[in-house]
């Protein structure tokens, strides 16, 4: 007997919400990945594409533990000698905290094309506003 394999025109995405508020963001960030590669779902295929959107609100208010927020650093490097630019998470947190939930989703994929493909799906905005309001996503608790 073979196992049955989902169509990709046949799979069902959903559209979930999430509110950052006062969530850890390592927990939250693995809960997201997970919803966006599918593995939730009963017809999980690593090779297709099974996840769901995911729109994340209130991303200034993520919280993160221990020391992190003045210890934990980001660096991006601009390709040319002494490029190199670091920020610590406080500074991420103010001036663009819809990368620092990109940034911790996006290393919990796998490094592939179909990763990429997933991260589009990941939506991330600063206050409580969306304008995804026309899919009609349903509110999805993450506990944390």
């Amino acid at each position: 007997m073979k196992t049955p394999l989902p169509k990709v025109n046949e799979i069902e995405k959903k559209w979930y919400v999430v509110d950052a508020t006062d969530k850890v963001l390592g927990r939250l960030a693995t809960q997201i990945a997970l919803r966006l590669r599918g593995k939730h779902r009963p017809d999980f295929t690593p090779h297709l594409d099974t996840g769901d959107f995911i729109i994340v609100i209130n991303a200034e208010k993520v919280r993160l533990t221990g020391r992190k927020l003045d210890q934990k650093m980001y660096h991006k490097h601009s390709g040319y000698l002494g490029g190199l630019k670091s920020m610590t998470a406080r500074q991420m947190l103010d001036k663009k905290p819809e990368d620092v939930i990109m940034l911790a989703v996006r290393r919990m994929l796998p490094k592939n094309k179909l990763a990429r493909h997933q991260l589009k799906k990941l939506k991330v905005y600063r206050g409580g506003e969306h304008p995804h309001q026309a899919q009609t996503p349903e509110p999805l608790e993450i506990s944390a």
